[in-house]
């Protein structure tokens, strides 16, 4: 397990709880009142430091390397019975965005996100989970298919951006995502969207439009990151930790704002501290969503979504 600054204290005593259950195991001694004690100071520990965390470590631990990425919860809430679907039927298939067909209690969904990897090959070949035009245009094309069929879509969100190189450019990646936008507004299905790590930029908002728009609890969504605000600002790094605060980033704050919808609650520790219990929570949160939008008729769903991005940033005097 990787351990983040601020988590220090954790690692100290879950090394001393480890030793303990150790030397209890090796030498047969009752050590059951100090394995106890280092267990309350544990779990103590935890609610005080993630009960109290400011906007830049919530930005660490969404980017935590144990943090449960698309495919985890794809493959956990379909149980294995995902059948992804792969390219643009234009230039080629991105492996930054997956999206496919799989079931949740026997019902089909559209499943839509961002991969990042989980090694450094993976990660070149995810391209770090920044998406192309063509993942934008495959996204697009499957949420169309799904419409097709009258099957929810559930997108998952979690990317730096997408990718802002030059060929990505010639290949319009601006009016991939202000299409995606376009179209997601008035899809005639159920969309749910989740901000599962990181929601940057246009690259979180090209499958960001939905009934209902969640973040997990440990989540950022911006419309820049904190060091590329800092960096513009104070021409320096240095500063990302005031940038996190100032931008206003975190779920409290975007359902503050009335930006998202609501509020994903992560186990003690972040959903890398326990991706099973994450992905149950997921499941139920999907399950409960796609109940309510099914029960309302195709042009008050759509209505409804419209005058939800409508009324974002509008303001009286």
């Amino acid at each position: 397990m990787d351990y983040l600054s601020f988590e220090k204290p954790i690692e100290e005593l879950e090394n001393q709880l480890t030793k303990a259950l150790e030397l209890a195991d090796e030498t047969g001694v009752d050590m059951a009142k100090t394995i106890t004690d280092i267990q309350q100071k544990l779990d103590d520990a935890k609610k005080e430091i993630y009960s109290n965390l400011s906007a830049w470590e919530r930005v660490q631990l969404s980017r935590h390397p144990q943090r449960p990425y698309t495919m985890a919860y794809i493959n956990a809430l379909t149980q294995g019975d995902f059948i992804e679907m792969h390219g643009d039927r234009g230039v080629k298939d991105d492996k930054a965005m997956v999206g496919g067909w799989g079931t949740i209690d026997g019902k089909s969904y559209m499943f839509i996100g961002q991969q990042k990897g989980v090694n450094t090959k993976m990660r070149q070949y995810r391209n770090f989970g920044m998406a192309n035009p063509e993942g934008y245009r495959k996204a697009l094309r499957l949420m169309k298919q799904a419409e097709k069929f009258g099957r929810p879509i559930v997108t998952l969100i979690d990317t730096p951006g997408a990718f802002p190189g030059l060929e990505a450019e010639e290949r319009g990646q601006g009016e991939a995502i202000a299409k995606n936008i376009m179209e997601m507004a008035r899809l005639k299905v159920p969309v749910i969207c989740i901000i599962i790590g990181e929601g940057a930029s246009g690259g979180a908002i090209g499958i960001g439009v939905g009934d209902k728009v969640l973040m997990l609890e440990n989540t950022w969504y911006s419309v820049i990151s904190p060091e590329s605000c800092s960096s513009i600002l104070w021409r320096s790094w240095d500063y990302k930790e005031t940038a996190a605060e100032v931008l206003k980033l975190t779920a409290k704050d975007m359902k503050k704002n009335g930006l998202i919808d609501g509020i994903i609650k992560e186990p003690l520790g972040g959903a890398h501290a326990n991706p099973e219990a994450m992905f149950e929570i997921v499941k139920r949160e999907i399950v409960k969503h796609t109940k309510a939008l099914e029960k309302m008729s195709t042009e008050d769903l759509v209505a409804a979504r419209m005058e939800k991005f409508f009324a974002m940033g509008v303001y009286e005097e």
